[in-house]
């Protein structure tokens, strides 16, 4: 099974999924999220405002940042290699994207 990261724009917290006005985007991206693990492959999520360590620890996150600015967040990572940048793919899309 593979491993995906989710290198998520700043947010108020882990998910984005939080308060009285959910974004329903960011609903259907964590159901698609616990899918994936369900399916059995390793889903890690990061957020710059908690997690600073993962963003600065990872070269390819950091070049992206750095050379397409903040808009190409959220970066999706299959096994380290960038497959998906600035929108969050939907759960067909997400399977795709670990299938290889």
């Amino acid at each position: 099974m593979r491993t995906i990261e989710v290198y998520d724009p700043p947010m108020c917290c882990s998910s984005g999924v939080c308060g009285p006005a959910a974004d329903p985007k960011l609903v259907q991206f964590k159901a698609a999220l616990k899918a994936l693990e369900s399916d059995g492959h390793t889903v890690r999520r990061f957020n710059p405002t908690q997690d600073q360590a993962a963003f600065a620890g990872n070269a390819q996150v950091n070049k992206a940042v750095e050379t397409g600015g903040m808009g190409c967040l959220p970066l999706i990572l299959v096994d380290g290699a960038i497959v998906s940048r600035g929108a969050y793919p939907e759960l067909a899309r997400l399977r795709e994207l670990a299938a290889g």
